[in-house]
């Protein structure tokens, strides 16, 4: 008698396989109703309730049939319909957790009809639980090997949306960079950004991968003004961002490294001018790229943020390097060397000059008696071999290039 027990059981297996299979219209009807009550998402849209049936009809058929004829579930395959249904799920922007409770939920009304169909009084009592407890087993499996692969093929498309759509915004910033003329409401689209208004470009870049550079992009767009900023990464190590401002632009940023993360305490920040429309966008940027060739020409370590009006003078000097050197030369001579003495002496006139000739405000400027000032300030005339006033504009271009630059426009003793 124990011998019949498992042929009755698979007997019984099968019999409510069946049984199930010859209305399976009719129970993926009921369960899409099932699912819409418990996923708002499953009805949002006609096309989307139409491949939530069709995964209910052919993932029900599926199972369902390989009970009745006996077939390991290790062999499941999501169908079609199902992997559809992923693609779709993922196109709309529906988390990949929306997407398997449909799996979830379905195992749970599954479970439901199982435990209807075995309620018949013609069922051993024994028979009926094993074949409940076999078949629920079965079912779940069904579902984690499905819920697998479906969740796979979701990856898979949000990857290639998520591809193409950086692909078409790699396009897009490509051509407004190039200068080339764009449908600036398609750009704006592809870009989720607007190309109306003053447009300010700023670049962040550093050494450590661990910090998250698109995070204090955001932040150095909101201290510039803008509710959301466009960021396109450059390599691991660096990314590009605009900040479109509408109101007020700031002229100063001081204040920005108390504003944003600590983690920006180990990035360089390069910001450009604010410049109207899509031709702003290229200007600012070309003009944060700029700064921040400056930043690294200058060997400079330390985090730092600057505007492009603070070293646009020694970019334009700079541009040729080894003409700057020679610029630097000419007009410093015995003070161009890279010396500790003709740094503080070529300091002290730089202060001097910035502050139009006044030794006290120089000295407040350096944190040094007025004395001092005058005497480094007279060394570094002797150093250069005549006075101060002699080619002035030239002069004070040469200090702030050696200021900013320092050993790369300065010769070794």
């Amino acid at each position: 008698m124990e011998a019949l027990e498992p042929a009755r059981g698979a007997a019984a297996r099968r019999g409510i396989a069946a049984y199930l299979l010859a209305n399976v219209a009719g129970l993926a009807d009921d369960m899409l109703t099932y699912l819409v009550e418990r996923i708002p998402e499953a009805g949002a849209d006609a096309e989307l309730r139409g491949l939530t049936l069709g995964s209910c009809s052919s993932n029900l058929e599926a199972a369902l049939s390989m009970v009745r004829h006996g077939i390991d579930v290790a062999a499941a395959e999501a169908p079609v319909t199902a992997l559809e249904h992923a693609r779709a799920m993922a196109s709309r922007g529906h988390s990949v957790d929306v997407m398997l409770r449909f799996y979830r939920l379905g195992h749970e009304y599954f479970t439901e009809k199982l435990s209807e169909s075995l309620t018949d009084p013609a069922y051993d009592p024994a028979v009926a639980l094993r074949t409940f407890i076999e078949l629920e087993q079965f079912g779940f499996r069904y579902v984690d090997r499905i819920s697998s692969l479906v969740a796979a093929e979701y990856v898979a498309e949000l990857d290639r949306r998520q591809n193409r759509a950086r692909a078409e915004r790699a396009e897009v910033v490509g051509a407004l960079l190039a200068g080339e003329r764009v449908d600036i409401a398609r750009a704006e689209r592809v870009l989720g950004h607007r190309l109306t208004g003053r447009q300010i470009g700023f670049v962040c870049w550093g050494d450590d991968r661990g910090v998250d550079l698109e995070r204090i992009a955001g932040q150095v767009g909101r201290f510039l003004g803008a509710g959301h900023s466009l960021v396109v990464a450059d390599g691991p190590l660096a990314v590009w961002g605009w900040a479109a401002v509408t109101g007020k632009v700031r002229t100063s940023l001081m204040g920005m490294a108390t504003e944003i993360s600590s983690e920006s305490r180990s990035v360089h920040i390069a910001v450009g001018s604010s410049s109207p429309g899509a031709a702003g966008f290229r200007t600012s940027h070309l003009e944060a790229l700029r700064t921040r060739r400056v930043i690294e020409l200058s060997g400079r370590v330390a985090p730092s943020i600057t505007q492009f009006s603070d070293v646009a003078l020694v970019d334009a000097i700079s541009r040729d390097l080894d003409g700057a050197r020679a610029f630097v030369s000419a007009q410093l001579g015995a003070l161009a060397r890279n010396d500790v003495k003709e740094r503080g002496e070529r300091d002290a006139l730089l202060a001097v000059l910035d502050a139009q000739g006044s030794l006290a405000t120089a000295a407040r400027t350096l944190g040094i008696h007025r004395n001092t000032v005058l005497q480094r300030m007279r060394r570094a005339e002797e150093r250069r071999g005549r006075p101060a006033t002699v080619e002035l504009a030239e002069l004070h271009a040469a200090l702030r290039v050696c200021d900013v630059l320092g050993a790369s426009v300065l010769r070794e003793q």
